[in-house]
C-alpha cells in the first residue's frame, strides 16, 4: 500500500512538472507572437508618421512656391469647408454651420466642383 502510495505520488510529481514545462513553453510562444505583433504595428505606426511628415514638407513647399500664404486659422477654415463639402454637404448648410455668408462657400470649393449640370445649361442658353 505504501508503494503504491509513493508510486502514485511520484507520477503526479512527474506530470506537475511536464506541465509547468509545456505551460511555460506555450507562454514563451504566445509572448513572442505578441513581440512580433508590437515589432510590425511599430513599423507601421513609423511609416506613417513618415509619411505624414513628407506629406507636411511637401505642402510647404508647394505653400512657399506658389506664394500664396494662409494664416493657419484660414487654413483650418478651408480645411474644415472642404471636408464638408466632400461629404456631400449643401453648400448653404456649410454656410449656415460656418456663419459665413454663401458666396465665401462657393469661392472655397469652386475649385472642386464638379460639372454635373453641363448639359442642361446648353439646353437652357438656346
Amino acid at each position: 500500500m505504501f508503494w503504491t502510495l509513493a508510486g502514485l505520488f511520484v507520477i503526479s510529481l512527474v506530470l506537475l512538472i511536464f506541465s509547468i514545462m509545456k505551460t511555460s513553453q506555450a507562454a514563451k510562444k504566445e509572448h513572442e507572437q505578441i513581440d512580433m505583433m508590437h515589432i510590425s504595428t511599430m513599423k507601421e505606426i513609423n511609416a506613417l508618421q513618415d509619411s505624414v511628415r513628407n506629406l507636411e514638407l511637401d505642402l510647404e513647399v508647394v505653400i512657399e512656391a506658389s506664394g500664396f500664404q494662409l494664416s493657419s486659422e484660414e487654413r483650418i477654415f478651408m480645411r474644415e469647408v472642404l471636408d464638408l463639402y466632400k461629404r456631400s454637404y449643401s453648400i448653404e448648410n456649410i454656410a449656415e454651420l460656418k456663419q459665413v455668408p454663401v458666396s465665401e462657400i462657393e469661392q472655397i470649393v469652386a475649385p472642386y466642383q464638379q460639372v454635373k449640370d453641363g448639359g442642361r445649361k446648353v439646353a437652357v442658353e438656346n
